[in-house]
This record gives structure tokens, sequence and C-alpha cells, in this order.
């Protein structure tokens, strides 16, 4: 019989796997590592990001090239409310996506900030994402400043995509 403390163990265990599921897909999309970002779907998965409905499968082969034509991405994840029941969670969670791109009049920075409504479950021992719908609440567009100033200037090391980026080298 699972005691009280057994029950809110559980499910502190729970949020924390949940919590990494979210982060690794943000890391996945900002490194364009297929492998990692397909790991945190399940096989029957759906995404919902407004221009794209789709299934996850189908969300990653679309979002690949939309990535690679990019120069850089980086996407925050921040206030995040899981709610467990179960094997099943809902999770709202606040991010700040910022993306350096070629545009027309030269590099952008495009800010976008909103948040991934997302449905997980715990299948086999396993949480993964089973629904996705990303809201978006704002956005920016300014001309990318992207220099590094300081002391350090560039000798700074820079992040790089899969599998150039230090984080594979570990």
């Amino acid at each position: 019989m699972q005691t009280n403390t057994d029950r809110k163990f559980q499910a502190f265990l729970d949020k924390q796997e949940i919590a990494e599921v979210i982060y690794r897909l943000a890391r996945s999309i900002d490194r364009i590592d297929e492998n990692l970002m397909r790991s945190c779907f399940h096989p029957d998965a759906t995404d919902d990001h407004g221009s794209f409905k789709g299934t996850a499968e189908e969300f990653v082969a679309w979002v690949i090239p939309v990535l690679k034509g990019m120069v850089a991405t980086q996407h925050n994840i921040c206030n995040m409310i899981i709610d467990v029941d179960g094997d099943k969670a809902e999770v709202e969670s606040y991010f700040i996506a910022h993306h350096r791109i070629e545009g027309k009049e030269g590099p952008m920075h495009v800010v976008a900030a909103g948040r991934y409504l997302d449905r997980l479950e715990k299948r086999m021992g396993n949480w993964r994402i089973s629904h996705r719908h990303a809201i978006y609440d704002w956005s920016r567009n300014d001309p990318s400043t992207d220099q590094w100033d300081g002391p350090a200037g560039e000798a700074l090391e820079r992040g790089a995509r899969w599998p150039d980026d230090p984080i594979y080298k570990r």
C-alpha cells in the first residue's frame, strides 16, 4: 500500500521526468537533433504549431528545414505548470524563442513568446509527449546586433548545431 509520502515522491519524480522531456525537446530544436526530437514524442503523437498541424513525425520533417534556414535559435522554457493524473499529464510551459535569421535588409533577431500546452503520457515506464499545441502571445523583430563586444570578444565559443555543438562532445 502506497503512503501519502510515497505518492508525493512519485508525483515529484514524474514531474521531473516530464520537465526533462520538455527541456530535451527545446534542446533538440536548437541543435537540430532529429533523433533527440523524435525521442520526445510517442509514435502516435500530434502537434499543432498553428502554421503546422499533423503528426509528430510530420512535424519533425516540417520543422527541420525551417530550422536549417535560420542562423541560430534558442528556446527558453520558463514557467512550467505540470498537472499529473496517473499516467497522464497536462503541462503549460511558457517559452521565449530567439531566432537569428537572414532577412531582406540583413541579419534579423526574431523573438516569439508564448506557451506550449502539452499532453504527456507514461507508456512502458517512459513519459513522452502525445500532443503539443503552441500558443503565441507576442513577437518582436529587430535588426540583429549579433556581435561580441567586451573583454572576451570573438574569443567566446559559440554554440553550434548537431553534431558540432560542445554538448555532443561530452
